[in-house]
Order: structure tokens, then sequence, then C-alpha cells
């Protein structure tokens, strides 16, 4: 189940956030001044990758993977990057996300379940075009 990180790191210049965590997701929601949320970075694993799907109120979506920089053979661990990755499954990440989401808060939840929902039905995320 998804349960927020308490006292999470704010950076200086960027929008007030709130980070969720579990097993399977990590997801950071990012808010404006009068505290409506105006975007979030849902990060999902698979059984072999991470992918990182942003919402942006001001401008839609983004389908990331994650590249951790750990696969780099007699070299130190680089730092983790996005990298294009346009197939997003859709329907299988929100049933996932709406089973673990019942702790967090519900403006959250249902922030992320009518915004999922919203993602179009292609293979191409629209931000990656």
């Amino acid at each position: 189940m998804l349960q927020e990180i308490p006292k999470t790191r704010q950076i200086e210049g960027e929008p007030f956030r709130r980070w969720f965590a579990d097993e399977r997701f990590d997801l950071i929601v990012w808010y404006s001044t009068d505290r409506s949320i105006i975007g979030y970075q849902l990060c999902y694993r698979d059984d072999t990758d991470e992918h990182a799907l942003t919402w942006l109120k001001a401008s839609g979506f983004s389908h990331r993977q994650v590249d951790s920089g750990e696969n780099r053979s007699s070299r130190h661990k680089m730092t983790p990057i996005l990298l294009p990755d346009g197939i997003f499954s859709k329907n299988q990440i929100l049933e996932r996300f709406e089973r673990n989401c019942i702790a967090i808060n519900p403006e959250v939840a249902q922030t992320v379940i009518k915004t999922l929902k919203m993602y179009p039905d292609t293979l191409q995320s629209p931000g990656d075009n």
C-alpha cells in the first residue's frame, strides 16, 4: 500500500511536493501556491524495468523508462536518467494503482485515477512524439 513519506525534502524554487511510496510505486505530487495539484510523477516497476509517467496540468503526459545507472560494467553507479519509452500499459497500471492507493489522501488518489483514465489508448505517449 502506498504510504506518504513524511518530511519530504522541498527544493527551493520548485513547487511544494508530497511523496508516496510502496514496493511497486513512487508517486511525487506537485502543488501550486494555492495548494491545488498541478502535476505528478508516477514511477512504477514491472518485472524488469522502471518507468515514469509524468502528468502536468499545463502540458499533459510524458512517459519514460528509468535508466537506473547501475548496469555499467566495471564502472561506478551513474545518476538515474529518463529515456524515451512510448509504451504505457494504462489499464494494468491503473488497476494496480487503484489497489495500492487506498491509504493515501483521497484527493491525490482521485486526481491520479482521473488523469490516468484520460491517458490516450495509443502506443505512443503524447509527450514523446
